[in-house]
């Protein structure tokens, strides 16, 4: 009991001191602190329901595993306080079931209020995962709010009936009768495991978020690459994955087609959030542009974004690996044009003429031989803009393991 204690002290003390130290780059006390994102979804707006005395349990898919996790809650779309009353960690048994919750607490206490705009990061909470298993986070509403969501989950988590009451200790799951599609609250999870090297965050649009992949089979290819990861890399080499990608989303800012409900979201506009707000980072993969060209933007535009975000992240010590704009169907000749404008850049020198660290080519995976401005029908999901399970395969298997590790040197 007393080595228990003693080890839960100091977890919770590199905890507190982690948080304190939020984005920090490679090589910094962070880095050093043991802590990674293992998990992310960025939240984009308001939920359209209101919780009401009742619990959710969101349940997420861990790049990799450690001794003990911490979770982040958002109100980044609020407008009034957030307050959570109970949270609970514990390894999902399928579906809503959970085996042995333990208690989360927040600076030492089980409730937590979260400000409009804010977050907060848990202390943390002895559970011992692995690479690929599945967690489940359980939190209780005692009043009403209205969470903050992602709008796109591709996986199914679970709500109480209104007025059911605190159900986070529950291990049967039978309370969480209410199947939802949005993560609610939750926006990133770490693991604890010094072994790691670093997180790489996955930043971009849809196709980064992992539409046209099978719902609920974790094989977006960001999973497909933690899955590599594992098992092709030793254990003192490997790197957590986290996702941070947003639907209908731009690099640039100022498209004008840009739709009401993304506006605000634009790469540099959520860097900080949604990047380096995660921990351990220390390489992204840069999947931006389609949304950009269909909502009207040029490619000075683009690239004008795209330096600005890369020179934001090197200036983190973060470094940048960037795919060329993938093809989408119904985009005109100037569209193509400024794809091809944009993909020259990021190609020159293999480095954005030396802004950025490297190319993912995806755009050389996807496209199809015989129509380069459109994807390949075996890796088409349907609509022409989004990879298929097949597809997200083929993407993470193109990915050099080398060069993403060669960001935590």
């Amino acid at each position: 009991m007393r080595t228990f204690r003693r080890s839960a002290l100091v977890l919770s003390l590199v905890a507190f001191f982690g948080a304190a130290l939020t984005g920090a780059a490679p090589g910094s006390q962070l880095a050093r602190s043991g802590w990674f994102t293992s998990w992310a979804q960025s939240q984009q707006s308001q939920a359209g329901r209101t919780l009401d005395h009742q619990s959710v349990r969101v349940v997420t898919h861990l790049s990799q595993g450690g001794d003990a996790v911490r979770v982040r809650i958002q109100n980044t779309f609020g407008t009034s306080p957030l307050t959570v009353d109970a949270t609970t960690v514990g390894q999902s048994s399928g579906g809503s079931a959970v085996t042995a919750p333990r208690p989360v607490t927040f600076a030492g206490k089980r409730s937590v209020t979260v400000q409009p705009g804010g977050e907060v990061w848990s202390d943390a909470a002895d559970l011992r995962t692995e690479a690929g298993q599945d967690v489940g986070v359980s939190m209780y509403v005692a009043g009403k709010a209205v969470p903050g969501q992602h709008n796109t989950g591709l996986r199914d988590h679970y709500l109480t009936a209104t007025g059911a009451g605190n159900h986070t200790g529950d291990t049967d799951g039978n309370a969480y009768a209410q199947k939802v599609s949005e993560t609610y609250l939750v926006s990133a999870v770490d693991v604890h495991n010094t072994a790691l090297r670093g997180t790489i965050a996955a930043f971009g649009s849809s196709v980064v978020d992992g539409n046209g992949s099978t719902y609920g089979a974790n094989v977006r290819w960001t999973d497909d690459l933690a899955r590599r990861i594992t098992a092709e890399l030793p254990a003192g080499q490997r790197m957590t994955v986290a996702n941070a990608g947003i639907g209908g989303t731009t690099s640039a800012p100022d498209c004008p087609g840009m739709p009401s409900g993304v506006k605000g979201l634009d790469a540099a506009s959520r860097l900080d959030r949604d990047v380096l707000g995660l921990h351990g980072v220390t390489g992204v993969v840069y999947y931006y542009g389609t949304n950009d060209l269909a909502y009207g933007c040029s490619a000075d535009q683009i690239l004008t974004s795209y330096r600005t975000v890369f020179a934001r992240l090197r200036q983190a010590g973060v470094k940048v690996f960037v795919t060329p704009i993938t093809p989408r169907p119904g985009y005109s000749d100037q569209n193509n044009l400024d794809r091809y404008a944009v993909g020259t850049f990021v190609k020159q020198w293999e480095s954005c003429a030396g802004t950025c660290t490297g190319v993912t080519d995806f755009d050389q995976v996807l496209k199809d031989p015989l129509r380069p401005n459109g994807l390949q029908p075996r890796y088409d999901s349907g609509d022409g803009v989004h990879a298929n399970s097949t597809g997200q395969q083929a993407i993470a298997g193109y990915l050099s393991l080398p060069q993403l590790l060669s960001s935590t040197r």
